[in-house]
């Protein structure tokens, strides 16, 4: 790696995504990208993960089709309204020109509600609960970059609900929260909870709630949103239930999504000026194994290549033979973010023992082979609990409280991010309105404002949460 992270994160992360091969970016085609082996597999690993905890909140795994008819994304006005500067659209096939555009999907509402009102008929088929994994199309206009904003979003996983009344969806939101909660944590990426202010949630939705990351750079980036969308999908597209007195009722919707922008916001927080910084659970490679050899002594070869057999029942581990110097094996294999490095020479042979290194911290200690099964399960605990600490307490020194206006654009001013006491969306937006860069993003969930509105100054019902954003 040439480009240190500290004050060149936007370079440093195009390095670090090419030189760790995680995805390549030069297809020609603006805003789409291609998935190195390595980077498919990180992908896999936190997607696959994501899957398991959708599942476990009863989330059941579908596929939907890739295009929708014209007329079947038209239907729900705010919707479209939102979206269709970003659409694409096929108009032939072949050389006929087809009687029906299909818009490539931006997301999925509009492609499964129409299934929803044919499979739904009773408040026994509720709640109805599905999820996809998917690539979506929107057409950027802003500059694309890779992971945080492509054309072609390769990897979207969103969940679609049904359910017959809003209790049902308070229910979802809070099972929907705590399984995104957990995968963050599982990612050790710090998050801020906010709900959207109006003019900022997703189109058609009644409420929509984001986390929001903030990166090495101090804009944030939106890894998860979930949306409380009301009857308005329902209405438009006749999800319709009968209830338990036979009467026809308009069902309740919700959907949620995280994509592979997760990634960008996994590497931005933990990567370093070697490279990659992986959480265990995450890393491709768990443990790497590097002999070193000495004066034509093989011994230690076998030995890691024994070694490695034994760990891989329990980790993912490479034994890295290649006649290349160890410095060069070490460069290669910290740049993708190994967790533990074990090198293994003449004198740890003579000592039984191998000399454990974290990537993380770059601490080394001798580990004697009797007691290694043990002191692996401890720091690969340890990495992942210091990881977390380091990302929230990075994020925590990012984010101050602003009482003023001056105090806001201060704060806009030395590239913090603010939180504001407010009291409503209508003093957001004025706030809004005199800064430069800054948005409001949200009001954040679960803190209370002290103090009183900086734009007003009556008592502040919210805390907004205000940032460059990506």
């Amino acid at each position: 790696m040439e480009i240190k992270k500290e004050g060149n994160f936007s370079e440093w992360y195009h390095e670090v995504l090419e030189e760790a091969e995680v995805v390549d970016a030069r297809y020609n085609m603006k805003g789409a990208l291609v998935w190195r082996p390595f980077g498919f597999q990180l992908r896999k690993l936190v997607f696959t993960h994501l899957g398991n905890l959708m599942e476990a909140t009863g989330h059941q795994e579908t596929l939907f089709p890739l295009m929708i008819p014209e007329g079947q994304l038209m239907k729900e006005a705010d919707h479209l309204e939102g979206f269709s500067p970003e659409v694409y659209w096929v108009t032939k096939g072949g050389d006929t020109k087809l009687e029906v555009p299909l818009a490539i999907r931006p997301t999925s509402e509009t492609a499964m509600y129409p299934m929803f009102a044919l499979w739904i008929r009773s408040h026994a088929d509720l709640p109805l609960k599905i999820f996809q994994t998917v690539n979506i199309f929107r057409y950027e206009t802003k500059h694309t970059r890779p992971l945080i904003r492509d054309r072609e979003v390769s990897t979207f996983k969103e969940a679609h609900c049904a359910h017959a009344d809003q209790a049902q969806v308070d229910e979802e939101m809070a099972l929907i929260r705590d399984a995104y909660n957990r995968f963050m944590d599982a990612l050790c990426i710090p998050y801020i909870i906010s709900r959207r202010v109006s003019w900022d949630k997703f189109p058609g939705a009644n409420v929509t709630y984001s986390y929001d990351q903030v990166m090495p750079d101090n804009k944030t980036l939106q890894n998860a949103t979930t949306h409380d969308l009301g009857q308005g999908f329902a209405k438009m597209y006749d999800v319709n239930y009968e209830d338990e007195g036979g009467k026809q009722q308009l069902c309740h919707m919700s959907s949620h999504g995280i994509s592979s922008r997760i990634l960008a916001g996994m590497i931005g927080a933990h990567g370093d000026d070697k490279g990659l910084v992986l959480p265990p659970l995450f890393a491709p490679v768990q443990i790497v194994v590097v002999p070193i050899v000495f004066k034509g002594n093989k011994e230690p070869e076998a030995k890691a290549l024994e070694l490695a057999g034994e760990l891989s029942g329990e980790y993912r581990v490479e034994c890295d033979c290649r006649d290349r110097s160890p410095g060069d094996k070490y460069y290669h294999w910290e740049l993708r973010g190994v967790p533990i490095r074990l090198e293994l020479g003449p004198r740890d042979m003579e000592n039984n023992a191998v000399m454990l290194v974290r990537r993380d911290t770059g601490e080394k200690r001798s580990v004697p082979l009797d007691s290694l099964n043990q002191v692996l399960e401890e720091t690969m605990l340890a990495i992942e609990h210091d990881m977390r600490k380091k990302a929230w307490a990075r994020q925590d020194k990012a984010i101050v409280a602003a009482q003023s206006v001056d105090e806001v654009l201060d704060a806009e001013k030395k590239g913090f991010v603010a939180k504001v006491p407010l009291c409503c969306e209508d003093c957001g937006k004025a706030l809004e309105d005199k800064l430069g860069s800054y948005e409001v993003r949200g009001f954040i969930v679960g803190e209370k404002p002290k103090g009183n509105c900086v734009e007003c100054g009556k008592p502040a019902k919210e805390l907004g949460l205000l940032s460059n954003a990506y």
